[in-house]
């Protein structure tokens, strides 16, 4: 089910809302329970039994550890689990790509029918490993009740695409939270803007994208390769950020605090500090559970470099099955050892030393944001070609008009300013009595707005229901 659905938002949330506000304190898990099983039923019934197997794998390895007082014993049981865990992810999302793969390279000819990729399960694979490793740290205590623990996997609000919850900061809200109407205001509110940023944003710059991307390079001129990229640049991001919002406010609804997910990522001066602010849940699950294991910077500074590279080449593969996401990590992993190395994300200054690290972070994201959204390397290759005027014969059908019109420019401007830290504090309830009516009628118009856009469009998926 999307949340930018009439049903989600007209009939399930309405309906959701209702009886867990209404319910007794010691019902409501079970009601969210409940409604995360059928709003995942709904879109992809016949994998939800891979969903309840992870859950029970995880519960019964977790429960495992915790009774086990040898570390070897300990170490394996985590290690199975994880292994189990991760050949669901392996099966369903990589297998199609390393039997092609294998064939290309081999020259053979394996015949297999091809995996059609559960929706969600990046997510919530990850969220079980979490679990799964706090429980051996010792960081949390194991969950005894396997309802609580199957909440925390699939609770709808973030289960098809995040962000990724971590269990040692959501431990304590799954059996202890509070609700109120603070936070059911703030929560319609969140999930308003983020709404809003899907169905008024992203799809009418995804639009743009699509159309060029969808041409073949020798179509379009470097201007319009620009466009593209940065269309598809600021898609992607109110699309992810977006469906972030959405989560964090419907979690808020029900009492949960969600970790942030977007910290302003396109006003970065370094491809350091962007991944301190793009998709933090997975950067610091990355951080958490595998930089850290592997050494981290306690480490000697080569050894540091190549687990920097690893941490971006799993995030890459993360993505999706593809040599274009490796690429993309590699590509930024690459920017980060060459910003430790030279210290140019510490290197401070005046306006100008400012400006050069904020354009030289905006070409390296845009570039790799191509590499991300191109169905192969070689399109993605020449693409960054085109953008530096490096095509040399083009075959050019129809005038920029086509790909971008008012509309588009308008949208481009407005994603542009609202991608910067000025209306950071839009949400807080305003003491001016007219200041806050006037927010009030704003939202209720974004959300008009958003419902005619809904009403009108076809299917829209989020662009992370892909990974």
């Amino acid at each position: 089910m999307l949340f930018s659905s009439m049903t989600f938002v007209f009939m399930f949330l309405p309906i959701v809302c209702t009886a867990y506000l209404l319910a007794r304190k010691d019902l409501q898990n079970h009601i969210l329970l409940v409604a995360s099983i059928l709003f995942y039923a709904w879109g992809e019934p016949r994998y939800l039994a891979i969903m309840i197997m992870t859950i029970l794998i995880n519960y019964i390895g977790a429960n495992y550890i915790s009774r086990s007082k040898n570390a070897i014993h300990r170490k394996w049981l985590l290690g199975i689990t994880i292994v189990l865990d991760l050949s669901f992810l392996f099966y369903f999302k990589y297998f199609n790509f390393f039997i092609e793969n294998i064939n290309e390279l081999f020259k053979t000819n394996i015949d297999f029918v091809k995996v059609i990729m559960p929706i969600g399960i990046s997510f919530y694979t990850f969220q079980a490993m979490s679990y799964l490793i706090d429980v051996y740290r010792g960081d949390v205590k194991v969950q005894k009740d396997i309802y609580k623990l199957a909440l925390y996997i699939c609770l709808f609000p973030q289960l098809i695409a995040g962000p990724i919850v971590k269990y040692h900061d959501i431990d304590e809200q799954i059996t202890n939270r509070e609700t109120g109407f603070d936070k059911v205001n703030y929560g319609v509110k969140r999930f308003i803007i983020g709404l809003a940023k899907k169905m008024l944003i992203a799809n009418t710059l995804g639009a743009v994208a699509d159309k060029i991307f969808s041409q073949s390079v020798e179509n379009f001129d470097a201007l319009t390769a620009w466009i593209g990229a940065a269309a598809y640049s600021l898609q992607l991001f109110y699309d992810f950020s977006g469906y972030s919002d959405m989560a964090i406010g419907l979690g808020a609804i029900f009492g949960f605090k969600f970790l942030e997910n977007f910290n302003y990522p396109y006003i970065s001066k370094s491809i350091t500090e962007f991944w301190r602010r793009w998709h933090i849940s997975l950067s610091t699950w990355f951080k958490e559970y595998l930089y850290f294991p592997l050494g981290g910077n306690r480490v000697t500074k080569s050894r540091n470099y190549f687990n920097l590279l690893v941490v971006f080449l799993a995030t890459g593969f993360w993505h999706g099955a593809s040599w274009n996401f490796i690429f993309w990590g590699l590509w930024h992993g690459l920017f980060i050892v060459i910003e430790k190395i030279t210290g140019w994300h510490k290197k401070t200054g005046g306006w100008l030393i400012s400006l050069t690290q904020h354009i030289y972070c905006i070409f390296a994201f845009v570039i790799g944001w191509v590499m991300f959204r191109a169905d192969n390397m070689l399109y993605a290759w020449q693409y960054i070609k085109n953008m530096f005027g490096l095509i040399k014969e083009h075959h050019i059908a129809t005038e920029l008009g086509y790909y971008i019109g008012n509309t588009e420019i308008i949208t481009f401007a407005a994603a542009i300013i609202c991608a910067m830290p000025i209306f950071n504090r839009i949400l807080e309830t305003p003491k001016n009595k007219i200041l806050h009516t006037i927010l009030n009628v704003w939202l209720m118009g974004l959300f008009f707005l958003s419902a005619v856009q809904i009403a009108a469009s076809t299917y829209n998926p989020f662009i992370y229901f892909r990974f």
